[in-house]
């Protein structure tokens, strides 16, 4: 095998790892069971230490997700390299309401999470992760875009 034919390979995440690139954006997709199927929403998010932290607005995505399991994916994605990673946390959702702790409260809001899309966004949800893993795949050496030969 030739040095430009090496393969991709493929990277499990350490829990410190997978929070580390967590922490370096701001949309991940939120998985919940509503309307008799898994529903999949964009959404923002914070950490706060290592909860997960997002607004939302009323409506399904915020009734599905309140006291529930849910899923929750990170990622990015080099389309020209063929590299990335994926993130995935696994755990409790619950909205956070003036019946929880003014600690609690304040800590959630205190991450300074505002959301992207307009409208009314003040329901505060937090994650707990039960389970996070992530897998990184880093690119081979690609080929180059024209034999060497080709050059005169």
């Amino acid at each position: 095998m030739t040095d430009h034919e090496r393969e991709s390979e493929l990277q499990v995440l350490t829990a410190d790892e997978c929070y580390r690139l967590l922490a370096t954006q701001q949309i991940g997709r939120l998985g919940v069971n509503a309307e008799h199927y898994p529903l999949i929403f964009p959404v923002n998010y914070a950490l706060e230490r290592d909860v997960i932290v997002m607004r939302m607005a009323p409506g399904t995505k915020l009734t599905a997700a309140d006291h529930a399991n849910v899923a929750f994916e990170v990622d990015e994605i080099d389309q020209h390299t063929r590299s990335g990673w994926s993130v995935l946390v696994r755990g409790l959702a619950e909205e956070v309401t003036p019946a929880h702790r003014a600690e609690l409260i304040a800590r959630t809001q205190g991450t300074g999470l505002t959301t992207w899309a307009p409208g009314e966004h003040g329901h505060w949800v937090r994650l707990i992760p039960q389970a996070i893993s992530g897998r990184r795949i880093v690119p081979g050496r690609l080929p180059p875009p024209f034999e060497a030969a080709a050059y005169l």
